[in-house]
């Protein structure tokens, strides 16, 4: 009986202990492309990223931690201050966002990134 319940805790204990998905980027390089080099759209790059990882929660009925975004002035308003670009790279002193969610991949952090160091263009 005891050989039984220590053999599960030790397959219990590996099966957790393999399942690391948290560097997907890191993981599976080659899923997808990331193309940073030219300009980077609000329209055609941000607004894509921003509408499936914020908009959900930060928009007009729900305004999670009092953050409205979902326009180009709400998000760049967020964008210019700093707020952004601290709360999604989980820089200390800032709120991790997405919210309960892993951090955002390389290519879209340099996507922000770039998008903010141009001046958070509307285009």
């Amino acid at each position: 009986m005891n050989r039984i319940i220590i053999l599960l805790l030790v397959v219990f204990t590996t099966v957790l202990s393999s399942c690391y998905y948290d560097a997907a980027d890191l993981l599976y390089p080659s899923a997808g492309t990331c193309d940073t080099a030219t300009n980077v759209s609000y329209n055609q790059t941000i607004v894509p990223l921003f509408q499936q990882q914020c908009y959900s929660c930060h928009n007009n009925t729900s305004t999670g931690g009092g953050v409205l975004m979902g326009s180009y002035t709400n998000d760049k308003t967020i964008a210019v201050n700093g707020k952004l670009y601290g709360s999604v790279t989980h820089a200390s002193g800032y709120s991790a966002m997405p919210k309960g969610m892993a951090k955002l991949n390389n290519c879209q952090l340099s996507a922000i990134k770039k998008w903010i160091d141009a001046g958070a263009p509307n285009n």
